[in-house]
C-alpha cells in the first residue's frame, strides 16, 4: 500500500467517525418523543457517542490499511473499551467522593440529633445540605420518613441505593435508634464517620501505588500501536504473513492475549471494600 493511500484512508477513517458523532449527536438532541425517545436513552451520554464514533471510525481505518476483518474487530473494540480501562478511574474517584460524604452526613446526623432532635427530624434537616454525592439518595430518605414509611425500610433502601458497606453501618446503627435500641448513638456515629473517613483514605493510598501501573500500561499500548502505525503505513510488506487465514488466526490469538491483560488490569484497580451488612432483599432492590 502507498503512502498516499494509507493517507486517504487515514483521513477517511476520521471523516466518518466525526460523521458518525454528528448523526448520533443529533439523533441524542432530537426532542424525546416516541419512538426518537428510545433513541435519546440509547445515546444519551455524549462520552458513549464520541467512543462510538471512534470505533466506527478506526474499524473502517484498519480496513482500509490492512483488509484484516480480525484487525477491525480489535481496533473498534479497542477504542471502544481503552478510553475507559487506561483513562482516568472516575468511578474510583466517586466511590471515595461517596465513603466521604457518607461520613460528612453521619455527622450532620449526630449534631442534630445532639441538639434534642429526633431521628426523623435530623434526617430531613440534612436533605438540603447533605454532601452532594449522597443528596438524592438522602432526600429520597427524608421523604420516605415523611410520608410515614417504615424508618427500617426506608434506612435500608438508603444504604442499598448509596451502595458502600459503611452506609449499611450508618443505616443499621439509625434503625436500631428509630426502635429506641440504640445505646450512646451520638459515639457510635462518630466512630462510623471516622472509620469512613480512615477507608476513603486508605483508597486514595492504593488508587496512587496502583497508577504506575497503569501509567505502564498506557505507554507500552502507545508505543506498540506506534510501531504497528508506523509499520503499515511504511513498510507494510514486512506484515504481510497476516494476510493468511492462518496470519488472521495468530492475529487474533495475539488480541486475544492483549484482551486477558486488560481484564487482568481492570480487575486490578478495582477495589474490594468488604462485605455488605444490609444485603438487600429483592423486594428492596425492586423498590429501590
Amino acid at each position: 500500500m502507498s503512502t498516499t493511500a494509507a493517507i486517504l484512508g487515514v483521513a477517511g477513517g476520521l471523516a466518518l467517525g466525526a460523521g458518525l458523532w454528528l448523526v448520533l449527536a443529533s439523533a441524542a438532541s432530537s426532542p424525546r418523543t416516541g419512538r426518537g425517545a428510545g433513541t435519546y436513552r440509547l445515546f444519551r451520554s455524549r462520552r458513549q457517542l464520541l467512543r462510538l464514533a471512534g470505533a466506527a471510525g478506526g474499524g473502517l481505518l484498519a480496513w482500509t490499511l490492512t483488509g484484516w476483518p480480525v484487525a477491525v474487530l480489535l481496533t473498534g473494540a479497542g477504542l471502544w473499551w481503552l478510553p475507559t480501562l487506561l483513562g482516568p478511574d472516575r468511578a474510583h474517584a466517586a466511590r471515595v467522593a461517596r465513603i466521604e460524604a457518607v461520613a460528612s452526613w453521619t455527622e450532620q446526623v449526630r449534631d442534630l440529633m445532639a441538639g434534642a432532635s429526633g431521628l426523623q427530624q435530623a434526617i430531613t434537616a440534612t436533605a438540603p445540605i447533605a454532601p452532594s454525592p449522597i443528596r438524592p439518595q438522602v432526600q429520597r430518605l427524608a421523604e420516605q420518613l415523611r410520608s410515614t414509611r417504615d424508618p427500617q425500610h426506608a434506612l435500608a433502601e438508603f444504604a442499598h441505593a448509596v451502595d458502600t458497606p459503611t452506609a449499611d453501618l450508618v443505616a443499621a446503627a439509625l434503625s436500631s435508634a428509630a426502635g429506641r435500641h440504640a445505646a450512646d448513638l451520638g459515639s457510635l456515629l462518630s466512630s462510623l464517620a471516622e472509620a469512613a473517613r480512615e477507608q476513603a483514605a486508605m483508597l486514595v493510598r492504593v488508587a496512587a501505588s496502583r497508577a504506575r501501573v497503569r501509567t505502564a500500561m498506557r505507554i507500552i499500548i502507545t508505543v506498540t500501536l506506534a510501531l504497528a502505525t508506523g509499520l503499515l503505513v511504511y513498510n507494510s510488506s514486512y506484515l504481510q504473513p497476516y494476510d493468511s487465514l492462518l496470519g488472521q488466526a495468530v492475529l487474533a490469538l495475539i488480541g486475544s492475549l492483549w484482551a486477558l491483560a486488560l481484564v487482568w488490569l481492570s480487575r486490578l484497580s478495582h477495589h474490594d471494600l468488604g462485605p455488605r451488612v444490609l444485603a438487600p432483599t429483592g423486594s428492596q432492590a425492586g423498590a429501590a
